[in-house]
């Protein structure tokens, strides 16, 4: 069996398995599914979903407008707030948002499933390629936008329709950001992140320039100096290091990385992985990383954490789903050192931690897992190259709650920005509030020559 080589290798598993094993986690609803769900919505008037939601999406109406049997007009309730509720309806942590606030849940401890509701009526109306928000007349307003990512599509978006026109430069080849390069691949399948960034921009007057980097190609200097604003969507590229002896032996890896080699993959086959896997980290991305490395044939894979299962960023409904592949999570440990022979990775040596005081305190005992590949996934940091006087605090943007930073005429929102939240429904609903503040921002100011002739 491939399974029983050591070493890190692509192609463990027959090619079959790869497709069913990375195949959608929440398959869609079908009519009748959708009609039966909706059924179970209370419609609460002060509804305390919607109040959850970051985009504050009007989800006892979305869920109506199912229930009757009009999935169009439900899209568009959503759109209307989040127009990248289709990939929203995927990759948020509704379990911890929505859901959870749902009142069924003090009945029936079973939440109607507005997730999967939202997947339905967003799935259908780009099925159809339906449109509904068309440019008004051309304000002659110029915007660039770094990041084409949730924060900086949604931006974009909302300021085409503004009629302004929009410039979207982003360091990588495609266009999505974390949606396209950031998620467990069964978590958005069938290519669906390249297909809502072409729906977000069919709007039209908006423009990609993909390759372009911050401080690489271009500053933001050069940006103010060539359009009336501009949204910084950067988001996080940078990893953060663990500092530790044995850190650069091959077969330590980023997660980030990890993942997106995956997401860029067609078949899984070739992504190479080891037979035993230890992932340090306790978020979503150290699940992702983990849960897609046994799913790639690894043996044993193993997430250690620092802290208590309480403390793990990664919902109770990631860590479950971790656990039903196989995979195991030890908390309390923390990495101490990485053993390696002739260059690679061997395993890795982990401390037990205690809170003493609320602080985390290392005891003192230490054990070592074996292990052939080691994923760091101990948070990103942001990467600020070409920024120039921006103010930032903590190793982050500032801004304000409209996503005006210290700068004329530049805002930003997502992960890039202090207090930014790491989920893509809260970098969409920054990006949107934004583009609301520069539209008025520039209704404000005295109108451009150029929009007047």
């Amino acid at each position: 069996m491939g399974t029983t080589q050591s070493g890190i290798l692509g192609g463990r598993l027959p090619l079959g398995e790869y497709e069913s094993n990375f195949s959608d986690l929440h398959p869609p609803l079908d009519k009748h599914e959708a009609l039966v769900a909706s059924d179970r919505c209370y419609f609460c008037h002060d509804a305390p979903c919607m109040t959850a939601c970051p985009t504050s999406i009007d989800i006892p109406l979305f869920i109506r407008q199912i229930s009757t049997g009009n999935p169009i007009g439900s899209a568009k309730t959503i759109f209307d707030q989040n127009i990248l509720g289709g990939m929203c309806a995927r990759v948020c942590p509704t379990e911890t948002l929505c859901e959870q606030a749902c009142v069924r849940n003090t009945a029936e401890e079973r939440p109607v499933e507005i997730g999967r509701l939202q997947r339905y009526a967003t799935d259908v109306a780009m099925r159809e390629n339906k449109q509904f928000y068309t440019r008004a007349e051309t304000s002659g307003r110029r915007v660039a936008i770094v990041g084409a990512g949730p924060a900086g599509l949604a931006a974009a978006h909302r300021l085409a329709v503004k009629g302004h026109d929009v410039v979207i430069y982003d360091a990588r080849p495609k266009s999505g950001g974390l949606n396209e390069y950031g998620i467990a691949a069964y978590k958005s399948v069938d290519d669906f992140a390249q297909k809502e960034v072409d729906y977000v921009l069919s709007i039209g007057g908006i423009e990609v320039r993909n390759d372009q980097a911050l401080g690489r190609d271009f500053t933001l200097a050069d940006l103010s100096e060539q359009h009336d604003a501009v949204f910084l969507g950067l988001g996080l590229a940078g990893v953060n290091a663990l500092r530790l002896e044995g850190e650069n032996a091959e077969g330590v890896d980023d997660a980030v990385d990890f993942i997106a080699a995956l997401r860029q993959s067609k078949t899984k086959a070739d992504i190479p992985v080891g037979r035993r896997v230890v992932v340090l980290g306790g978020g979503m991305t150290a699940v992702d990383a983990a849960v897609q490395a046994k799913l790639l044939g690894a043996e044993e894979v193993t997430i250690c954490y620092r802290r208590g299962k309480e403390h793990m960023n990664a919902s109770e409904f990631e860590q479950d789903l971790a656990a039903s592949k196989g995979v195991t999570i030890r908390h309390w440990l923390q990495p101490k050192r990485i053993a390696e022979k002739d260059g690679k990775v061997a395993g890795i040596e982990l401390e037990y931690t205690t809170l003493e005081d609320g602080k985390l305190t290392a005891t003192g005992e230490t054990g070592i897992i074996a292990a052939d590949q080691i994923f760091k996934a101990i948070g990103q940091s942001f990467l600020g190259a070409g920024l120039g006087a921006l103010q930032l605090e903590g190793g982050r943007i500032v801004a304000d709650a409209e996503g005006r930073t210290s700068l004329a005429n530049v805002w930003a929102g997502g992960d890039c920005v202090l207090g930014g939240e790491d989920l893509t429904v809260s970098a969409v609903a920054m990006g949107r509030d934004a583009a609301e503040s520069i539209n008025r921002a520039f209704a404000a100011a005295a109108p451009r020559a150029s929009a007047v002739a």
